[in-house]
């Protein structure tokens, strides 16, 4: 028996203010700066640490639906640099997304490396931390990857846990887990950073 109604159709009536409508995202929404980033890399002599440098932009979106299904959301950009560089370390787009119906918290994520993952899990709305996952081998939430990243680098799983913090930052630390050509174990390539604002969000255009 599907777990979905069978009216595929018919949308469900949508508040037009999405930043009171993003449950566990609320507390994400605006421009924040980073600047105790810690990124563990795979190199050929082992893992070595890089501090970073972020920039995050998470701006609030139109109400979206699939027929009834329902998403408030947030469309975001990461910009990182080492410090003192202006060349970009890491960038990285896409959406954070909450379905108020079912608990459930999306992250796309596009990097220009030629990668693309999409990461989920359940929580409530005042929640003030959350972990989302996405594996190589799903089905529906997932990670794919260029030909020669699959070869050297095999992105198997991808995990984030984010965190609120009662003073008005939020914190993430996220695991991704890689198969490397010639490696006998699996290399887990950890980034976690402190977010303070910088700036207050815009609101969605069908509420301004």
């Amino acid at each position: 028996m599907s777990e979905f109604s069978q009216d595929i159709y018919t949308e469900p009536d949508a508040d037009i203010n999405t930043l009171a409508n993003l449950g566990p995202l609320r507390a994400m929404a605006g421009i924040w700066q980073g600047e105790r980033g810690l990124d563990i890399k795979p190199k050929a002599d082992g893992p070595r640490k890089q501090a970073f440098v972020e920039r995050i932009e998470l701006q609030p979106i139109d109400p979206v639906t699939n027929g009834p299904q329902l998403f408030y959301g947030l469309r975001y950009l990461i910009l990182i640099t080492k410090p003192g560089q202006v060349k970009t370390y890491h960038e990285q787009v896409g959406y954070w997304l909450w379905e108020p119906a079912t608990g459930t918290v999306i992250q796309t994520l596009s990097i220009p490396r030629g990668q693309i993952a999409m990461a989920s899990g359940t929580t409530t709305a005042d929640a003030t931390s959350f972990e989302l996952v996405a594996r190589s081998e799903a089905d529906n939430y997932g990670i794919r990857s260029n030909p020669f990243l699959d070869y050297a680098f095999n992105t198997v799983e991808y995990r984030i846990k984010v965190t609120i913090n009662a003073d008005g930052t939020w914190g993430y630390e996220e695991d991704t887990v890689m198969l490397i050509k010639g490696k006998d174990e699996p290399f887990h390539h950890i980034d976690r950073n402190l977010l303070v604002k910088v700036a207050e969000p815009t609101p969605n255009p069908l509420a301004r």
